[in-house]
């Protein structure tokens, strides 16, 4: 296992039952691999602590095939080692993207598939950039499965 920080490992932001059935190369360059440890580092580490519980990643680094292979966007900052999508099982999305937002430094949050009613829903997406840190909050509601994006956290 190759470490990224105390409780995350390359291996798990590597994961994709996509890039397995495709047989799709899914690993990051050097610089890639840097770029995650600082995500690591700067956001998800201090969420581990701070929550004392583990912090389950669904999507973290693509390659450009799989992110192609998913539709993911050209500029994903997955695809650049700077993103990760997670939860933290028994804890509101809403309460632990609302702490990230008012603790720490970040490129961009995004509350994706809450729901009002439901504080399970849906996952967090959060992107570090050592170069931009734009603060940058907001919410993903999906219609007829097109994501609707606005301002702030729901």
């Amino acid at each position: 296992m190759t470490k990224l920080s105390d409780h995350f490992t390359l291996e798990e932001f590597t994961k994709s039952q996509t890039a397995i059935r495709r047989g799709i190369d899914n690993q990051p360059s050097a610089t890639q691999s840097d770029r995650l440890k600082l995500l690591c580092e700067k956001v998800l580490e201090p969420v581990r602590v701070h929550y004392d519980k583990p912090v389950r990643i669904s999507s973290g680094f693509r390659s450009e095939s799989l992110n192609w292979a998913i539709g993911g966007s050209q500029t994903s900052q997955h695809s650049k080692g700077e993103a990760a999508d997670f939860e933290i099982k028994g804890v509101s999305n809403q309460d632990v993207a609302e702490w990230i937002r008012d603790n720490l430094e970040f490129d961009q949050l995004i509350l994706e598939g809450a729901k009002p009613d439901d504080p399970n829903a849906g996952w967090i997406h959060v992107s570090y950039s050592k170069s931009r840190a734009r603060q940058m909050a907001m919410t993903a509601t999906f219609i007829g499965g097109r994501a609707k994006y606005s301002n702030g956290l729901a």
